[in-house]
């Protein structure tokens, strides 16, 4: 099938299909890991892009993650020769500086995917490994100065090749965790996810032709970067300035200008730098602005790289929102929270029917470790915390939710911290075999 005579009806079952695949690896994710964090909290996602790294589907999980996966994939196409990608390979960072957006534990791990011999796609996990090194059980630390002191750095490195697991950095990876057997089970558990999108992806595309899948993704990119216009016509135009205190009265703003076209959200002229902990990446502010114009603009409508398309995100570099290396990242997460909720604020009035009032702002990230009373192991518990939701148009706010930045995710029941907490007690290494 070509462009010319391609037709609506495949191109809406291929993207169905690339959907049902996100959500199979998503499944494959949640029974085989080994943390609490992942299997019951759900603090991974999945994705899968194009042969580019564009985000063409996702899975559920936490909204934040699906967007960091199309960077992780950038990442890897930017640092390796085309001759370097190949069959089978596997690739991971963890970098907020170099593709791993977040903090040093969430381990996002890349796969392309070959239908005869050409790249078409990426399949993509993020989750939330225990513990990879730091100054603390669990890498998070409130003390924490730079970010050599929260953990083992994957500047986007290549962990399989061609199928075959390059022992070195398992080993390293090993070496560096507390609790090594529940963080390589959790790897390999991302690496059954990524392998399950690879042979879904491979199937829909032998189905329907090499060319047809890639014209359908590029046909429904297109399709939600025109969703994303028409939603921007029907907003009020201008530029809207918003302002609030951080604790330490620190202020921030921000100024989103909405014009037929384009969404620009500035955040130039705020703090400089933590010398804390309390950074977000680049790219981590690019996810939380992603996350405000997707709920004022198109909602729960299609959403891919198309969609943000009109986004366009100022920061100045040495700031929260876009620190220089090696500034520490480790609770990232609350800045992020803060730029989302400073955008939200000043841009909720524009649409009334979709917005809320503000809601608790936080991650609450609990941390807790160190000797197992009883066995004397390491153990390692991690968890976020719920607050309430602001009420919206037609009805009062959620209680007990998790910040709209953690999306649909649980905490952990103590029965199953008492019972399983992540503790290293041995471990069998795995062999340099073909997996």
């Amino acid at each position: 099938m070509t462009k010319k005579n391609l037709d609506p009806i495949t191109t809406e079952i291929i993207q169905s299909s690339l959907q049902a695949a996100c959500d199979e690896m998503f499944i494959a994710m949640r029974k085989t890991a080994m943390s609490s964090i992942i299997y019951e909290v759900l603090d991974f996602g999945t994705a899968v892009t194009d042969s580019d790294g564009n985000i063409a589907a996702s899975g559920a999980g936490i909204p934040a993650f699906i967007a960091m996966c199309d960077k992780a994939v950038q990442a890897v196409i930017k640092k390796y020769d085309e001759s370097d990608i190949k069959d089978g390979d596997v690739f991971a960072t963890n970098d907020p500086y170099n593709g791993g957006v977040t903090h040093l534990n969430d381990v996002i791990v890349v796969m392309p995917i070959f239908s005869l011999g050409e790249r078409i796609a990426w399949s993509a996990n993020i989750a939330h490994w225990p513990d990879l090194g730091g100054m603390a059980p669990g890498g998070i630390s409130a003390d924490a100065k730079e970010i050599f002191q929260e953990g083992l750095q994957l500047p986007v490195i290549k962990m399989i090749d061609q199928g075959k697991p390059i022992q070195s950095v398992i080993d390293i990876i090993t070496a560096n965790s507390r609790v090594p057997q529940y963080t390589l089970g959790d790897m390999w558990a991302a690496i059954a996810s990524i392998r399950v999108g690879e042979k879904r992806i491979k199937d829909i595309a032998n189905k329907y032709g090499t060319e047809t899948f890639k014209e359908s993704v590029k046909l429904f990119m297109d399709y939600g970067e025109q969703s994303s216009l028409d939603a921007l016509k029907n907003l009020p135009k201008g530029t809207f300035h918003g302002e609030d205190l951080l604790d330490n009265g620190k202020k921030i703003q921000v100024e989103v200008t909405i014009t037929d076209s384009e969404f620009l959200v500035d955040l130039r002229n705020n703090p400089e730098q933590d010398n804390g902990p309390n950074n977000a990446s680049y790219d981590g502010t690019v996810v939380s602005a992603q996350m405000a114009f997707k709920a004022i603009s198109t909602g729960d409508f299609v959403c891919n790289a198309g969609t943000f398309r009109p986004l366009k995100v100022l920061c100045d570099e040495g700031s929260m929102f876009n620190p220089i290396r090696p500034a520490a990242q480790g609770i990232y997460y609350e800045t992020d929270i803060r730029s989302y909720d400073l955008i939200w604020k000043t841009i909720s009035h524009l649409n009334p029917d979709k917005s809320t009032a503000g809601s608790f702002a936080s991650i609450c990230g609990t941390f807790m470790g160190g000797q197992h009373p009883d066995t004397g192991a390491t153990f390692i518990i991690i968890e976020p915390q719920v607050g309430g939701w602001g009420a919206y148009s037609i009805g009062d706010g959620c209680n007990a939710n998790f910040s709209a930045f953690h999306g649909d995710t649980f905490n952990t029941p103590a029965e199953i911290s008492e019972a399983r907490p992540v503790s290293y007690t041995h471990l069998t290494l795995p062999t340099n075999r073909e997996v």
